[in-house]
């Protein structure tokens, strides 16, 4: 059977039905349905308007007249996959080309959502534009500009920002260092006034605890973890900036660190580790080395270049420090804490969509299954932009009234993280994107960043 077919159906009467555009039918195809760890075989899927029409057993599913056939025999449906921690050109009027290329670069690598962390004004308009299917790119969630050290100084400052960014449409306000306690108690009982969540990183004077049970949604980076489960003596060392890497995850008090999972739990706050990220930042990456990596030609030579000058020679006790993220992000996992996939790109390293797959590597290193990782991508988001930003959660899962975001991919990625590249095809919202248009995409941008 080909990959791709048009159902026909009709009387002689009338003839056959001609292709019906928005309909589609994913049939004898294997899914993944991110609800539970299940493969599903021989199920018929079918998306009409963007959304989840059918999905059950084949034979219990009639393919509609008109309906576009993806042939699924051998091959896995999964959901979207989501980057939580994504940046989009910033700025006032980045060129058009620049912002349509990176969100390619996300479709092209199955992400078909991402919360933008870094927001401008001509970012809600675009959001709205991805929604109605005018750019190819995935559904994006708009953070606003953040709240930090030098524009949230004074209570005052930081309220008028809050009410500005509702105002604008903002979906989620993002946190930078910097912003005093008394600013951001102001901040928070705003927010929740206004109902507009908040997440990014732990400013000094507030530190993790307080962040949270004020009502911080994300954590991200998972900022501020070590220094929360610190014992006193190296956090009061922390608190004069005495002490090293290495010293601060040597100080560990395990009570601590249960302590702060049960609040991360009670609090229902959600952790976005960017694992990935951090191993470049505070390690010692061989720039050389990671340079020569295959996605490295989808990115301008002036970004590998200043990519090339930020690599430093790594910091003292590097390694002891990111073995220990890594177990915290083990123990919030295996508690059952809301992780969020997401990586920061295109921050030091980290190619657009290229990177969520080098951060899972991570994450599976932490010792998270392969359902966990997965999840984190998917049926957890769409909790979360239900629960936090209290928006459409429909998707993330394969199911009848879910968006169709989607991935068909020729291998099962339960068996193997590494399958998500095997990609036959992404569906962003009911537009199919093949392989083939895919590749010929990548490829212009190679070409593009050839020099």
């Amino acid at each position: 059977m080909a990959l791709v077919a048009s159902a026909t159906g009709g009387t002689a009467r009338t003839g056959p039905v001609g292709p019906v555009q928005g309909l589609t039918a994913f049939v004898n195809v294997s899914v993944l349905p991110m609800s539970s760890d299940a493969v599903l075989e021989n199920r018929t899927v079918i998306v009409r308007d963007g959304m989840i029409e059918a999905a059950g057993f084949a034979e219990a599913v009639d393919v509609p007249p008109g309906a576009t056939v993806i042939d699924g025999e051998g091959r896995y449906l999964m959901p979207g996959l989501a980057e939580m921690h994504a940046h989009v050109p910033p700025g006032d009027n980045p060129p058009r080309e620049e912002v349509e290329d990176i969100l390619f670069l996300y479709v092209a690598n199955g992400i078909t959502t991402i919360r933008g962390m870094l927001g401008s004004a001509y970012q809600i308009p675009l959001a709205d534009e991805l929604e109605r299917g005018e750019v190819l790119g995935p559904n994006f969630y708009v953070g606003a500009p953040s709240l930090n050290g030098g524009t949230a100084r004074t209570p005052e400052a930081a309220e008028a920002l809050i009410r500005a960014h509702v105002e604008a449409g903002y979906d989620l306000q993002k946190i930078h260092p910097g912003v005093p306690r008394a600013a951001w108690d102001r901040m928070a009982d705003v927010a929740r006034e206004v109902g507009l969540t908040f997440g990014g990183h732990i400013p000094q004077d507030v530190g993790l605890v307080h962040a949270i049970e004020t009502g911080m949604s994300t954590v991200d980076h998972l900022d501020g973890y070590i220094q929360a489960i610190a014992s006193d003596d190296v956090q009061a060392q922390v608190s004069v900036g005495q002490i090293s890497l290495g010293g601060l995850a040597r100080g560990v008090d395990e009570a601590k660190l249960a302590e702060i999972v049960r609040l991360t739990m009670a609090e229902d706050v959600y952790v976005v580790p960017t694992m990935y990220l951090w191993e470049n930042l505070y390690g010692a990456p061989d720039a050389d080395r990671i340079l020569q990596q295959p996605e490295m030609k989808y990115v301008s030579p002036g970004t590998r270049d200043s990519w090339r000058r930020r690599a430093g020679p790594g910091r003292e006790g590097a390694d002891l420090y990111l073995a220990l993220r890594m177990r915290v992000l083990k123990e919030l996992s295996d508690a059952g804490a809301g992780i969020l996939m997401g990586t920061d790109s295109p921050q030091l390293f980290n190619v657009p969509g290229f990177a969520l797959h080098r951060e899972l590597a991570v994450m599976s290193e932490a010792g998270m299954s392969n359902y966990e990782i997965l999840k984190s991508g998917t049926a957890t988001v769409g909790e979360y932009v239900a629960s936090h930003l209290g928006l459409d959660g429909n998707f993330g899962t394969i199911a009848p009234g879910q968006r169709a975001d989607l991935v068909l991919l020729g291998s099962n990625p339960l068996d193997d993280l590494g399958n998500l590249v095997d990609r036959v095809g992404v569906m962003v919202r009911g537009r199919w994107v093949s392989r083939a248009e895919i590749d010929a995409g990548l490829e212009a941008l190679a070409e593009k960043h050839s020099g």
